[in-house]
């Protein structure tokens, strides 16, 4: 398990988890739809043989996206061979549609993460399409959800893959005839032929951008595939165009980041021979010196051992820059509020030469242990003291000061939208009243950690001024005792806000949303 921190490292943001138990609802409450039903729903089968008909890429990604979107599974999450949902992957396959295909090669697991992660991207775009060439909308609300993700999956690889179109058409018809019944498989069969006709005539039954903004807001959530309520804040806070141009940033393919494990002594000279002797692509950071750039490769890298040797961390730069912010110094003490999963208090560790200590506080043990394991193959471990608490029950019952405090808060995560292919399913506009309400109640008892003189860093990984700028200035109201220290010798001068603060900005700087501020203890 403790290979996986460095692969998750980007995964700050929390997410709102369906439980299993709101897969059986969603059974319960959608009635089945059924084209030319010759059988129950969801019959039970017993184990059948090897299925080497159905195409095991589109096989593995509807069962896939049936558990990411009603058992809770997270989007991106790769174990160490880069296999998505581990060594159990063809039995959650088995048991849900009733036979195993082929193991997957190489091959077939890159298509497998382009499918999963576009198809839940481009959700709202692609069930609009669907709808749209159902008969009625009553046939698109009742369809069982099988269905809905091989429909989901065809439309995908049609519009947004450029697939030969009737390959695409064949091969899901074989899946949902074999997965379903052979009624399923026809009904499959009449929309994607219907949506290849469209597209060649390009006359796809998409909205238009027009009239008040509301109805232009709801366009563009289809256009784009965002939920409506965030189009209308992005389109408050920074213009039509701006919203636009970061909804197209979070539908592109992610980049990723590498940093240099230097707590161990590897240079970032040294990572790039080893991703040399890969022949993984790359470019080097232009704002952090232990960084690398990778477009692709990312799965040759977590195969090589790489992540789990130590070598390196999965870590965006934006995090990276948050930790320049903080700028740890030898012999310093400080507090990692809200540690998990651990990546700024690894990179923390590695800048601290040997000296000082940093406590990384978090409310999910479990979490902390691995964050522990991985401390340890990163030969940082005897620099970070593990915590288990909530920060306001440590606040109120510890008078330890610390130097420093990084409260990296918990945040609606719409700086890493593009990474985090689920997210913006899962978070609704009710959430950032009670997000900023427990930014907050942390603010405060972070405070109560800073010693005279000292200093807080607030970050978020977050675009939204509410989460960021307003928590800022709530902050120095009810606490005068603090403030603003510019960021502009921790960072470059294209990242430094008009009042100081550090902002990472996806269109502009083609890195994670994210940001700090740096608060002094008068």
């Amino acid at each position: 398990m403790a290979q996986l921190l460095s692969f998750r490292v980007y995964l700050s943001a929390e997410t709102q988890k369906a439980s299993s138990e709101s897969f059986k609802r969603t059974q319960k409450t959608r009635k089945p739809f059924s084209p030319d039903r010759r059988g129950p729903v969801a019959p039970s089968r017993k184990p059948q043989n090897l299925n080497l008909e159905v195409s095991p890429h589109r096989a593995v990604s509807a069962v896939r996206l049936m558990r990411i979107e009603y058992g809770g599974a997270f989007a991106d999450l790769l174990n160490e061979k880069g296999k998505g949902s581990g060594s159990n992957e063809m039995s959650y396959v088995e048991r849900t549609i009733g036979f195993r295909t082929r193991d997957l090669d190489d091959r077939d697991l890159r298509l497998v993460t382009d499918v999963v992660g576009g198809t839940i991207r481009w959700r709202r775009y692609l069930d609009h399409l669907i709808g749209s060439l159902c008969h009625n909308e009553r046939t698109f609300r009742n369809m069982e959800p099988l269905l809905l993700q091989i429909l989901r999956i065809g439309v995908y690889e049609i519009i947004k893959r450029d697939m030969p179109p009737y390959a695409v058409v064949d091969e899901n018809v074989r899946l949902a005839k074999v997965s379903l019944r052979p009624g399923a498989g026809d009904f499959v069969n009449g929309i994607l032929r219907k949506l290849v006709s469209l597209k060649e005539k390009d006359a796809l039954p998409l909205p238009k951008v027009e009239g008040d903004d509301r109805a232009q807001a709801r366009a563009l959530a289809t256009l784009h595939s965002h939920p409506v309520w965030m189009v209308r804040r992005w389109a408050k806070y920074l213009g039509l165009d701006e919203a636009t141009k970061l909804m197209t940033w979070n539908n592109n393919d992610p980049g990723f980041s590498l940093r240099a494990n230097t707590g161990r002594g590897i240079t970032r000279s040294d990572l790039v021979e080893r991703l040399n002797s890969l022949k993984v692509p790359h470019e080097l950071s232009l704002h952090l010196e232990e960084f690398v750039r990778i477009k692709t490769g990312l799965q040759i890298v977590v195969q090589a051992g790489l992540l789990k040797e130590g070598i390196c961390s999965v870590q965006d730069e934006s995090a990276g820059l948050i930790v320049s912010v903080v700028k740890p110094q030898p012999g310093e003490r400080i507090m990692d509020a809200c540690a998990a999963p651990g990546g700024k208090t690894l990179f923390m560790a590695s800048c601290l030469k040997g000296q000082g200590m940093i406590y990384a506080m978090d409310v999910n043990e479990g979490r902390l242990r691995i964050l522990g394991e991985t401390a340890k193959s990163h030969q940082v471990d005897g620099l970070i003291t593990t915590i288990h608490s909530d920060l306001r029950v440590f606040a109120e019952t510890n008078e330890v000061q610390y130097d420093k405090v990084l409260l990296d808060a918990p945040c609606s995560g719409l700086g890493v939208l593009s990474k985090r292919a689920d997210l913006r399913w899962n978070r609704k506009l009710e959430d950032m009243v009670e997000l900023t309400k427990l930014q907050d109640e942390l603010l405060d008892s972070a405070s109560k950690l800073v010693k005279h003189g000292g200093v807080l860093i607030y970050s978020t990984c977050s675009i939204d001024p509410e989460e960021n700028e307003g928590r800022v200035e709530a902050f120095l109201e009810r606490h005068p005792e603090f403030s603003i220290d510019p960021v502009t010798s921790f960072v470059p001068s294209s990242f430094v806000t008009s009042q100081g603060f550090f902002l990472s900005n996806p269109v502009k700087h083609s890195l994670d949303g994210a940001f700090a501020a740096r608060l002094v203890r008068a």
